[in-house]
């Protein structure tokens, strides 16, 4: 589908602050933080646990969307004899951060940052994610400092991590990788995030992994007002991503060699759920190879063509039901993350999701020999759960904010008609989801027998900013 966007107009700005803080209350998202945490912060900011190791000698950067300030990640790439070294550092929320403490207390209430289009919630106060915690450019601080070979097909030969003292050099954003890489002019670790990128890309064809080429649809502030986007990741975004990849799953190894961890896994489809979704691609022209895993297939959709869009859409149903485990002893049955295709873990965002930090402290300990820290195997059985039901809130506030936004720009337009692509039905259900392309909107569309991945002519016959709902139906 083509890249749209909604334009609310400024003067409409104070009415859908009140629709967002109607989606704050109806959500329980936490407030400001009590002043026992705040305080704490500002106390932990000023006297950090800091490693003996210093390796502000490496030229590392960080590649995030403009304007970010809590970094979690930096990284510097190298070629090896026979391959590649990944340095990738990750801010050490645990240096400032303890078990048990106040501020740990009122992380696992909130369980992960949550993104708004008025601000976000964070996980930690901004003295910490934003400040000191942060791998901002240009000032020392402590890490989670990975290194990771790989040979020269980008495979894992050995990982290792510690504590260390590191510098950012630079904060680029995608747009400028994007453009780097593309005009020929990236050269030393942009070069090979390239490079890297897309050995691990191919990789993760091979062993039956997935990304889904399916465009986001996301709620952003523009000017006085917001706008609603379908907006295609770059090329950049997804070798960005496979950085952090290989990390989780380096992880998760050596949790899984040393008995004791918190994975991220994702069972496998059942065979049932497969074989509906290979009618869906045979009923919407989609080529499905005899043989072929399903990441082969999607990787090759372009999800401007309709028909490919909705199979992208219908097709998710593969990938539902991840959650995490925790594990003291034996490693579990189901160890294993079917979208990577691997074991995988979380450890690259602590800044703003609370596992990393007590998963990162896990590979730490094991990674120099010692027992893991008492407090983080006594909190292990319950992360599960936290990351769940803080995890649902989080998805559920971001759809609101769409759904808010969506019927706010269409208000106005009740009655009018729309091209619509049909993205997704089934069956003894009156009506089917929707996706018009200008404005940006996916929505219900009321109508018997809707054809899955065509272009249907439909009616918005609801648009209620109150209810956050938007209806259509067949013409």
């Amino acid at each position: 589908m083509p890249h749209k966007s909604i334009r609310v107009p400024g003067e409409s700005h104070p009415r859908l602050d009140d629709g967002f803080e109607r989606i704050r209350r109806e959500m329980r998202l936490p407030e400001e933080f009590p002043r026992a945490v705040t305080d704490e912060a500002e106390w932990v900011s000023e006297v950090p646990s800091l490693p003996e190791l210093d390796r502000t000698d490496l030229p590392l950067i960080t590649i995030d969307p403009p304007g970010s300030m809590d970094l979690d990640q930096a990284m510097h790439l190298e070629e090896q004899p026979g391959g590649y070294r990944v340095w990738y550092a990750i801010a050490d929320v645990g240096a400032f951060v303890r078990p048990g403490g106040v501020i740990d207390t009122e992380a696992r209430d909130r369980g992960e940052t949550v993104y708004m289009p008025d601000g976000r919630v964070p996980l930690h106060p901004a003295i910490l994610s934003e400040g000191a915690a942060s791998l901002l450019p240009g000032v020392t601080r402590p890490a989670a400092l990975w290194c990771v070979d790989l040979d020269a097909d980008g495979q894992i030969v050995g990982a290792d991590v510690t504590r260390a003292l590191v510098c950012s050099r630079e904060r680029l954003d995608y747009d400028y990788v994007q453009a780097a890489v593309d005009t020929g002019t990236a050269d030393g670790t942009l070069r090979l995030l390239a490079e890297i990128g897309r050995l691990r890309l191919t990789l993760e064809r091979e062993r039956g992994g997935v990304t889904l080429p399916t465009p986001d649809q996301e709620v952003v502030p523009d000017g006085d007002g917001y706008r609603v986007e379908l907006r295609v990741p770059l090329d950049a975004e997804a070798w960005n991503a496979q950085i952090s990849l290989l990390t989780g799953m380096a992880a998760a190894s050596m949790m899984l060699d040393a008995e004791i961890g918190l994975l991220r896994v994702l069972p496998p489809a059942p065979a049932e759920r497969v074989a509906q979704v290979r009618r869906m691609a045979l009923a919407l022209g989609v080529p499905w190879p005899e043989g072929a895993a399903y990441g082969d297939v999607v990787h090759a959709l372009d999800p401007k063509v309709p028909g490919q869009a909705a199979f992208l859409q219908e097709s998710t149903v593969l990938l539902r039901g991840a959650g995490y485990v925790a594990f003291n002893g034996e490693p579990p049955v189901q160890a294993y993350h079917a979208a990577v295709a691997a074991p995988y873990a979380h450890v690259t965002a602590p800044l703003r999701r609370l596992i990393d930090r007590y998963a990162t402290e896990i590979c730490l300990a094991i990674a120099a020999g010692v027992p893991v820290p008492e407090d983080v195997q006594n909190a292990m059985g319950e992360l599960p759960d936290i990351m769940q039901a803080t995890g649902r809130r989080a998805n559920a506030v971001e759809r609101a904010c769409v759904d808010l936004v969506e019927a706010f720009v269409l208000r106005e337009r009740v009655g009018q008609m729309f091209d619509a692509v049909v993205i997704d039905v089934e069956e003894n259900r009156p009506w089917a989801q929707v996706q018009i392309t200008d404005p940006a909107v996916v929505a219900r569309c009321d109508g018997e027998r809707l054809p899955l991945g065509e272009t249907v002519r439909v009616r918005l016959t609801r648009a209620d900013p109150a209810t956050r709902e938007v209806r259509f139906s067949q013409i």
